[in-house]
């Protein structure tokens, strides 16, 4: 398993992390994706283990905290073995203060997740979404106590856009406050909108890309083809409506280069997306799930090999997509491209 440094940190992650979605299985979108329990959930752990993969990342929000419990159980007696990495800012509980990045809720959501996870210390704790309502600095201050309180030991953010990474970047070096220094994000052949703002910043200001869904929402794992119905055991037809959006066109136009290149090289098309991800700029480790031991070695098996050069052109070339304004000018013009030079 390939080491990478999260950020401009000292701290090194796996290139591939085991997201534990699947744990608990409660609710209607974490319900279909698995209720993998904690025996289970073991065996997923040791496999990982096995295969280097140290990283497990969570949410309070996951299956409304089961996700944490069942992955707390599964690495009971061998917490020094693995990197615990949790969320939280969205709506856990009816109270006023049940949601958000305030000081309350941020303190209040750090001691749960401890408890849920059975551990004193959080590897990796991150925002699972930018709060609008809260002072960035009340943040920002909050997280510099749980970090000098050794409760947690670096901080990131999820599915903020570049301003708010930006603006909470820049207070932090004001003040003297950790710098988030990883950043979980969508991103895939599918949904490469990653790449037009947050690329560029993450390789100006030393953030590490922490990729969730990687397989386009489910799209990219070899069973949806052209001109064929939705699988009957498909997740979409439970899961769609929560995930980000595909145009059919783009996706079937990436199918079909996937499928080619699977004929070329004898991997499967999970493996050649998840791949693909590994040789982006600024990817510090792509997020895998699993709901049962064939699915995990089957993703475990996207390292250990490289596609070639003339393989990722034409990944590249079929998940190609026009940026919006004003990025558009800069793969278009000469005059832009050479103030700008793109991050891919």
């Amino acid at each position: 398993m390939e080491y990478r440094r999260l950020g401009a940190t000292g701290f090194k992650v796996p290139v591939l992390s085991f997201g534990a979605g699947t744990f608990g299985g409660s609710g209607p979108l974490f319900g279909a994706w698995g209720d993998t329990d904690a025996v289970d959930a073991r065996r997923l752990v040791d496999i990982c283990l096995e295969a280097g993969v140290t990283m497990f990342d969570t949410a309070d929000v996951y299956s409304n905290g089961a996700s944490e419990e069942v992955l707390g159980e599964a690495v009971k007696g061998r917490r020094d073995k693995v990197l615990l990495s949790t969320k939280a800012t969205l709506r856990v509980g009816e109270g006023a203060n049940d949601v958000g990045a305030s000081r309350f809720h941020l303190v209040q959501a750090v001691e749960a997740a401890l408890k849920r996870l059975g551990t004193d210390y959080i590897d990796l704790f991150q925002l699972h979404a930018f709060d609008a309502f809260t002072p960035v600095e009340e943040t920002l201050s909050t997280l510099d106590m749980l970090v000098r309180a050794g409760k947690i030991r670096y901080v990131g953010v999820s599915n903020f856009s570049g301003w708010q990474l930006m603006k909470s970047l820049a207070v932090a070096d004001r003040y003297g406050y950790p710098r988030y220094v990883a950043n979980q994000t969508y991103y895939s052949l599918i949904g490469r909108d990653y790449e037009w703002e947050l690329m560029p910043l993450g390789l100006d200001q030393g953030v590490g890309a922490l990729v969730w869904s990687p397989l386009g929402w489910g799209r990219l794992t070899g069973k949806i083809r052209r001109g064929q119905p939705l699988p009957k055991t498909s997740r979409l037809h439970e899961t769609a409506g929560f995930g980000p959006p595909v145009d059919d066109e783009l996706l079937f136009r990436v199918v079909d280069a996937l499928d080619a290149i699977a004929e070329e090289t004898g991997r499967s098309v999970p493996q050649i997306a998840l791949n693909w991800l590994l040789r982006r700029p600024t990817v510090s480790s792509v997020i895998i799930g699993a709901r049962n031991e064939e699915q995990l070695r089957q993703n475990l098996g996207a390292v250990g090999w490289e596609l070639t050069s003339d393989q990722v052109a034409r990944l590249d070339a079929a998940s190609a997509a026009t940026p919006a304004y004003p990025y558009s000018p800069y793969h278009r013009q000469a005059g832009f491209a050479e103030l700008n030079p793109p991050a891919v």
